[in-house]
């Protein structure tokens, strides 16, 4: 089973590619990553199956003439296999894919699910590669976002995390993202209203007040 390669902008199409076109918005560029996870997640599931299967693969051939035996057997090799279909299944369809804008998670196999969040709301990013996965080549994002807990605080077993964390950190604190910093930011920039006294500005010289007529009563006195 081959190692899921990160798939650049421009890149040539893939099923997890073609799978993120659908969720792009209008202004989004094509996704700068689009992936599934390492297919060292199935190796958890795996071992925990394994006593099981070898326990139907026993059941079926203690005794092949006794039909109790060998049907359980059977059902327990059934569920077994069915278990490792369904989570060999979900590692199929959960695709990370990262765009301009944001950061998504597809899953499920029957009901999609699809949890976001925007780049301008990620503060910080956290990368980390066990023993292992510096072994088999994959590691952990975490996201540290601004506001309440995020469903994409963590992701597990992404593969080529260092390739990854260089291009998300390149979106996030690279040229692309101060532009579009300081694109946000320019557009809450309010230009000031215009004056209302006639377009005088305050640095202009107030007019000198013409002198009294003499005889005449001065400015200000009570009549």
């Amino acid at each position: 089973m081959s190692n899921p390669a990160p798939e650049p902008a421009g890149g040539s199409p893939s099923v997890w590619a073609r799978d993120a076109d659908k969720y792009l918005l209008p202004h989004e560029h094509p996704p700068v990553i689009a992936t599934r996870r390492h297919w060292a997640v199935l190796v958890e599931p795996a071992v925990r199956a394994l006593p099981v299967l070898l326990l139907g693969g026993w059941l079926l051939l203690l005794d092949p003439d006794n039909r109790v035996s060998t049907t359980a057997g059977f059902l327990v090799l059934v569920g077994a296999l069915g278990h490792l279909a369904v989570r060999a299944g979900e590692w199929w369809m959960r695709h990370f894919i990262v765009t301009n804008r944001r950061v998504l998670l597809t899953s499920g196999i029957v009901v999609r699910t699809v949890a976001l969040l925007p780049l301008r709301r990620i503060t910080d990013l956290t990368y980390k590669e066990t023993l292992f996965g510096q072994l088999l080549g994959y590691g952990t994002f975490r996201f540290e976002s601004a506001g309440q807990q995020q469903a994409l605080s963590e992701i597990t077993y992404l593969p080529r995390a260092d390739l990854l964390y260089r291009r998300v950190s390149d979106l996030l604190f690279g040229a692309d993202g101060a532009d579009s910093a300081d694109d946000e930011g320019s557009s809450e920039r309010r230009t000031p209203p215009p004056p209302s006294d006639g377009g005088r500005r305050d640095t202009e010289p107030i007019p000198r007040r013409p002198p009294d007529p003499p005889g005449s009563p001065p400015a200000g006195a009570a009549g």
